[in-house]
């Protein structure tokens, strides 16, 4: 069967569709194309612009199915972003643009179902640990949010379970971190792990620690603004400014032990797979041991640790990758 569809890894930064047909079992990229979220006023603008660029507005070219990972939690089939003040409905996007099967699923869900599609080339492995056939898998990620999701063998394959774990309490592991959840406690109130490990948490790392340590060098005579994290990984990576890379050093500790917990809460033997946009990005900071070490410092379980695998998924359409499957799925039913 000769289908055409459409899927989406939508979050609160950029939104990445995708037009796909499906050819004999086999997937077609016909178009895509990236938008900044925060540009439009709702999901609808956005859709409706690459549906013309696609030339899918059509009855010719007319998409017959829609899978969009959205990063929010999505409850009957309706989803509220929660770094982005957009409302979307299946309902009301299927009635607008005359699209017989739209599917909507958390951002992170779309990941895990991506694993399973990766090259060997797209993973970076920090850790090659002894991986369990069939054992649980855990995907999170730190980007304009945290995500993560839980994947369990079901039957004959993997099944994802969405969560939104990136919301529980920010644990502290030492004195420096007590001090950075005091400091965000002041400022939000509830400190999640999402208030440290994402972009605008690596901001207030920076903020935090500039106003504890000092200014140091001089580079940076004023606090970020909200988007301030690509400045902070440029003034650690590149210009070495003394307190950008502690604060970056900072953040990996602190993902690495999250991800060390994620891993003990699922008994994850099957691998963890770090996502999102950032880690591609410190990727060599990830390797310098920091993020492993606390990983691994689970007291006596830290021998255990050690046997978990732990990989940094390098491509970026992982999520893309995850909901095209999913739409495909949606054309057999």
């Amino acid at each position: 069967m000769n289908a055409y569809f459409i899927c989406g890894d939508i979050g609160g930064t950029k939104t990445l569709l995708q037009a796909l047909q499906s050819k004999d079992d086999a997937l077609q990229v016909s178009y895509e194309q990236q938008y900044d979220s925060r540009a439009y006023a709702g999901f609808s603008d956005v859709l409706r612009d690459f549906l013309g660029k696609a030339g899918m507005n059509h009855a010719d070219c007319s998409p017959a199915a829609a899978c969009f990972a959205v990063a929010g939690p999505v409850v009957a089939q309706r989803a509220k972003l929660t770094n982005l003040p957009w409302l979307m409905d299946v309902a009301a996007i299927a009635a607008e643009f005359s699209i017989p099967s739209v599917k909507l699923i958390n951002d992170f869900e779309a990941v895990a179902l991506g694993i399973e599609a990766l090259s060997a080339s797209d993973l970076v492995t920090l850790q090659p640990g002894k991986p369990q056939a069939q054992g649980v898998r855990v995907a999170l990620g730190a980007g304009t949010g945290m995500g993560v999701a839980w994947l369990a063998w079901q039957g004959e394959r993997y099944l994802p379970l969405p969560t939104e774990a990136g919301h529980m309490d920010f644990a502290p592991a030492n004195e420096l971190q007590a001090g950075l959840l005091e400091y965000l406690w002041k400022k939000f109130g509830h400190v999640s792990v999402e208030r440290v490990l994402s972009g605008s948490g690596l901001t207030d790392i920076f903020n935090f620690l500039q106003a504890s340590l000092g200014a140091g060098s001089g580079l940076v005579k004023a606090n970020m603004n909200s988007d301030g994290a690509a400045q902070v990984t440029d003034l650690a990576l590149n210009r070495k400014h003394p307190i950008a890379v502690k604060a970056l050093d900072l953040f990996v500790e602190i993902y690495g032990a999250y991800a060390g917990n994620l891993a003990l809460a699922g008994l994850s033997r099957g691998g963890v797979y770090v996502a999102g946009g950032i880690a591609p990005k410190i990727i060599g900071k990830l390797r310098e041991g920091g993020f492993m070490q606390a990983f691994c410092s689970k007291g006596r379980y830290s021998a255990m640790m050690s046997e978990i695998p732990v990989h940094v998924v390098i491509n970026q359409k992982v999520g893309l990758l995850g909901a095209a499957g999913e739409a495909q799925c949606m054309l057999s039913v």
